[in-house]
């Protein structure tokens, strides 16, 4: 979120940056400025009046604000102020603010005004303020679609020449819709203006021909760039045969990105020069900045504060490149001196040297590249912003990952949501889970697996297994289903490939697997691909060929893979190992069964996900988020009021260290009571004793205080008796690759030894709430294992959209662990709560839009 001390960096409609910061009285001469750069009409419509100057007193009020009851924001584009906005209440603790702001003319239609709009709407909610008022000439019809573009209810009234708005500033889903929208498309176009340049300048490259500058430049050069090569050096009349200049400018032709290869400490000198010539974007191949110690993190925050003040984006530092493979582009600016072939598989890369493995061996499986980034050390340009550009880029159908660590990790699980519904995304990113925040260990690996598959993202362990999902993506179409039919000359490899299927979740279909014999040749073999190929019964195919005995197949007959067209032909997914011979273009090959399997049910589980119904986040009665701001205090928390804000309401549970107390606190509750050791991790340990239930009287009542006591220590609780039921555990915590996660599972020394938890990310559908009751291993004593009566589950999902909501509105809430949860047939009960709480903190993606 904007603070008063805390300048942002956000994204226009054009995809150039600028940045947003509380305005300060210092800003007088340049809002003087600004002001005289206006035009007649610009006056006219934001003060009504021509005002050709700003009178002293005006001018001190202008930028004097107390940033609660009046707030003003300044857009500045390098040093000179373009913009502002501001809001004034009306009143004391009036919940109503006018609201204005006014944009240089030379900056008009750049989408400054909805960004002034998020910012302020956001500090007026902060503050208080719930509604905004503002009054506009009809003649500013640009204004006038400002506010009415924003998805707020505007009410409008004409009165006196003016038209007066009025609307409400709370965040609905429309305002969400409308703000995303926007961040999607200035993301995008600001990534399309790095990946198809008109020119590119290249910093660093010697003349000498030696150096990582001098390797991208040849790069450049033969691999076709379609636009214009400019060799920046102090000196040299050329580099690598193209003609040098001193500085980008000389050169005279529009560029519209820089490739640095220059020192840390020259970098700057390099972004001004860079924007001097107009160019949009920075590529930093450059090492020595945050990756090389403090110094080098500090360096690395002026050169990203120095481009974004002169409208640009970074990519890198320490990276490897850009490519784009368009035959209207051929971009190359990368350290991999060759390219895979042109293809439909957008490839983002964190790591540079991984990104030249990954490079080479997509090169190798023949792997189509439409487009290449590598970040290295993510400074401003990360995957998300690829995602962005990838979602409705015509020529990427596939999108491949290689992800370290997530910077923003709740807007990546929303990004992969949407863009998985459109298009694959296939992410290699480590399942361990570094310590996060909270005090449950959190999902495990299978649970972030599932957490990856929640999100759409088809998740893999290895480089080859990207590129063996990859290359099946990018040819075959998706499975129907996950019956498999397996065909091959070899009994051995066709019943590796069935239990291969059953390991990874296939179901085998019946008549299969076929083994055609060793003797079939290849007539025979595209009989069995096509009639398996046209099996109603099978969804997908398997096939596997080990090379025949010499002289037992002639030249003809051994040409089995003549065969595998007309079996792709009828548009079922096909992978291939054959151990001997080269598969025609199209087909997925791969050295081993149970690779070629693999690959086969990762994307039969992606397709699955596709064909399930996304769900709705439903609207949820017994919510008061003003009762949960009220609960949760600056320097302490209500549990039990910020639960019962969110319609959660536990078991009264009063706590006594004494024998009169436990008995004080039972004639409260009225017979019969529990009695429990008041530690978290006991109270609901009846196998050790730690819990007494159903006490029936004052009598037994002390007789099991004191052996609690004697045991467990003085502190107990006590709660009134509720009906039995299963008992289950509900959690949240704080994960670093998805933010915050719901966890559910059944309760029990056993389910919590296994680690039987299903997690996942916020916030909830109600599709997601109804599949995490269901997919623990225990789960069906949910629903009435061995004759049981079934338990309420829709008040068990009811429950985790409740958490997930809290979870969402409320970023203080570390840790929230509900235990034990006791499920019936007529509903639940809550019988422990457990929260832990934070400092308030900007929590990634949430609030207006910025960098």
């Amino acid at each position: 979120m904007t603070t008063v001390d805390q300048p942002v960096d956000v994204l226009l409609r054009d995809g150039s940056t600028v940045q947003l910061r509380p305005i300060d009285p210092a800003d007088a001469p340049g809002v003087v400025a600004m002001h005289s750069r206006f035009s007649e009409r610009t006056r006219y419509l934001r003060y009504f009046s021509p005002y050709p100057r700003i009178p002293e007193r005006d001018l001190i009020r202008f930028v004097t604000v107390d940033h609660r009851d009046r707030e003003a924001f300044v857009v500045l584009a390098g040093d000179q102020i373009i913009a502002v906005g501001r809001y004034e209440r009306l009143g004391p603790q009036a919940p109503e603010a006018e609201v204005a702001f006014v944009v240089e003319d030379a900056h008009q239609g750049r989408g400054i005004g909805s960004v002034l709009m998020e910012h302020l709407a956001d500090a007026a909610r902060r503050n208080g303020i719930m509604s905004f008022v503002a009054e506009v000439l009809p003649a500013n019809g640009t204004m006038l679609r400002v506010f009415a573009d924003f998805g707020y209810q505007v009410q409008r009234e004409y009165a006196d020449g003016v038209v007066h708005l009025s609307f409400p500033i709370a965040p609905t889903e429309a305002t969400l819709e409308v703000q995303r929208g926007r961040e999607h498309r200035t993301e995008a176009r600001s990534i399309a203006r790095l990946l198809a340049p008109r020119g590119i300048a290249v910093y660093g490259a010697s003349a000498t021909g030696q150096g990582v500058g001098a390797a991208v430049l040849g790069h450049l050069r033969d691999g076709g760039f379609a636009g214009t090569v400019v060799p920046v050096h102090p000196s040299a009349p050329t580099v690598a045969g193209l003609p040098a200049y001193p500085s980008a400018v000389d050169a005279g032709v529009p560029m519209d990105l820089a490739v640095v290869a220059v020192p840390p400490e020259a970098a700057t000198a390099v972004v001004a020069d860079a924007a001097a010539a107009g160019v949009h974007g920075l590529v930093v191949i450059s090492a020595g900045f945050a990756e090389a110690g403090p110094e080098g993190a500090a360096v690395q925050r002026a050169l990203v504060r120095a481009a974004h003040a002169a409208g640009m984006r970074v990519v890198g530092p320490n990276c490897l490149g850009v490519a784009n493979t368009d035959p209207t582009v051929r971009l190359n600016a990368t350290l991999a001196p060759a390219l895979p072939p042109a293809g439909r598989v957008g490839i983002f890369s964190q790591s540079g040297a991984f990104g030249v493995a990954l490079l080479a061996e997509a090169d190798r499986r023949g792997l189509g590249l439409s487009s290449f980034v590598s970040a290295g050390n993510r400074a401003d340009v990360s995957g998300n912003d690829l995602l962005q550009y990838w979602q409705d880029d015509p020529g990427t159908d596939v999108i491949m990952l290689y992800l370290e660590t997530f910077g923003n990790p709740r807007k990546f699980a929303r990004l992969a949501r949407r863009i998985g519904r459109a298009k694959p995304v296939v992410a290699l990113a480590s399942p361990a889970r570094p310590v996060g925040v909270g005090d449950t260990d959190g999902p495990d690996e299978v649970a972030v697996a599932a957490l990856f598959a929640q999100s759409g993202v088809i998740r893999v362990d290895t480089v080859a297994e990207l590129l063996d999902v990859g290359v099946l993506l990018a040819n075959q179409p998706l499975p129907a289903g996950g019956r498999v039919g397996v065909v091959g000359n070899s009994s051995a490899l066709t019943g590796l490939a069935a239990t291969a299927c059953a390991g990874q979740g296939l179901t085998v279909a019946a008549g299969y697997p076929r083994d055609v014999g060793s003797s079939a040749g290849a007539a025979e073999f595209a009989a069995a691909l096509a009639e398996t190929a046209g099996d109603d019964r099978v969804d997908a195919l398997v096939v596997v060929f080990a090379p025949p005995l010499p002289g037992q197949l002639t030249d003809v007959d051994a040409d089995v893979t003549a065969a595998l067209p007309a079996a792709l032909a009828l548009g079922k997914p096909t992978v291939a190992t054959f151990l001997v011979g080269r598969l025609p273009a199209g087909v997925p090959a791969y050295g081993g069964v149970e690779e070629a399997v693999r690959a086969l049910a990762r994307v039969h589980r992606y397709a699955e996900w596709l064909r399930r119904p996304p769900g709705v986040v439903p609207e949820l009665p017994r919510v008061d988020s003003d009762a949960a701001q009220a609960a949760l205090r600056a320097d302490t928390v209500d549990p039990g009021a910020l639960l019962a804000a969110y319609g959660i309401e536990p078991v009264a549970s009063v706590p006594a260290d004494s024998v009169d107390d436990v008995v004080d606190a039972a004639a409260r509750l009225g017979f019969p009571v529990a009695l429990k050791a008041a530690a978290p991790g006991l109270r609901h340990r009846l196998d050790l004793g730690a819990v007494r239930l159903d006490l029936p009287d004052e009598l037994t009542l002390r007789r099991a205080y004191a052996e609690v006591a004697a045991v467990f220590g003085a502190d107990v609780l006590v709660q009134p008796m509720v009906p039995p039921g299963v008992a289950c555990v509900v959690e949240l915590v704080e994960d670093p690759a998805f933010g915050p996660v719901v966890g559910f599972g059944l309760g029990g020394v056993a389910t919590e030894l296994l680690g039987d938890r299903a997690w996942r990310a916020v916030p909830l559908t109600d599709t997601d709430a109804a599949e995490l009751v269901d997919e623990p291993r225990a789960a069906p004593l949910l629903r009435g294992h061995r004759g049981a009566v079934p338990v309420d589950r829709a008040a068990l999902a009811d429950l985790l959209l409740r958490v997930a909501r809290l979870a969402d509105e409320q970023p203080r809430v570390r840790s929230l662990t509900l235990n034990p949860v006791l499920a019936r047939p007529d509903g639940i009960s809550v019988l422990h709560a457990q929260v832990r709480v934070g400092g308030l903190v900007a929590r990634p993606d949430t609030g207006p839009r910025r960098l």
